[in-house]
C-alpha cells in the first residue's frame, strides 16, 4: 500500500497527522468501519456499540477506528457529545474510501448521490483485510464484529 496520510481526531478532542500504516501498527489487528456523517442516529448507534465494547477489543489486541467525510471540528463534537471513546478519521475527499471500496452510488427517495456505503474492514498491521462486511445495518454491528474477533482471531 501507499504512503497515506489521515488526519485523525483522538477522544481527548486533539487532531494529529499519521501514516495509515503507522496506526495499524498500533495493535495486532485494527477494525476500520466506515459511516455516513456524525450525529445522525445509526452512525451514533454504531458508534455507541463500538464504545460500550471498547474493553473487549481492547483485551484481544484490538483497535476500532471509524471514518467518515466529516471534519474534525464535526468529530471533535461527535466524540464529546456521546463520551465516545474511538478516535475518528476524517477523509473529505474519500481517499480512504475509495481505498476500501466504501463509498459508491446510493438512492434516497428516488434520487441517486454519492455516499458512503456503511461497511467494516478487520486488518491486520500489514494492510491485510482479514474480513470485510460491506453495507452492513448500524444496529448490533459492533457485538457481531466481536464475535467475529474472538470466534475466528483469538
Amino acid at each position: 500500500m501507499q504512503v497515506m496520510i489521515v488526519s485523525l481526531t483522538q477522544i481527548d478532542g486533539s487532531m494529529c497527522s499519521i501514516d495509515f500504516s503507522d496506526l495499524l501498527q498500533k495493535k495486532l489487528y485494527t477494525i476500520v468501519y466506515f459511516y455516513p456523517k456524525d450525529n445522525t442516529s445509526g452512525c451514533t448507534l454504531e458508534a455507541q456499540e463500538f464504545t460500550g465494547l471498547m474493553s473487549d477489543f481492547d483485551t484481544h489486541r484490538v483497535q476500532i477506528v471509524g471514518v467518515s467525510k466529516d471534519a474534525h471540528i464535526s468529530h471533535c463534537s461527535f466524540i464529546e457529545k456521546y463520551w465516545l471513546w474511538i478516535p475518528l478519521i476524517s477523509d473529505p475527499e474519500w481517499l480512504l474510501h475509495k481505498q476500501f471500496g466504501a463509498v459508491g452510488e446510493k438512492s434516497m427517495y428516488g434520487k441517486k448521490y454519492t455516499g458512503t456505503i456503511r461497511s467494516t474492514f478487520i486488518l491486520d498491521s500489514s494492510w491485510k483485510i482479514i474480513h470485510q462486511w460491506l453495507n452492513v445495518s448500524a444496529k448490533w454491528h459492533a457485538q457481531i464484529i466481536l464475535d467475529y474477533v474472538i470466534a475466528y482471531l483469538l
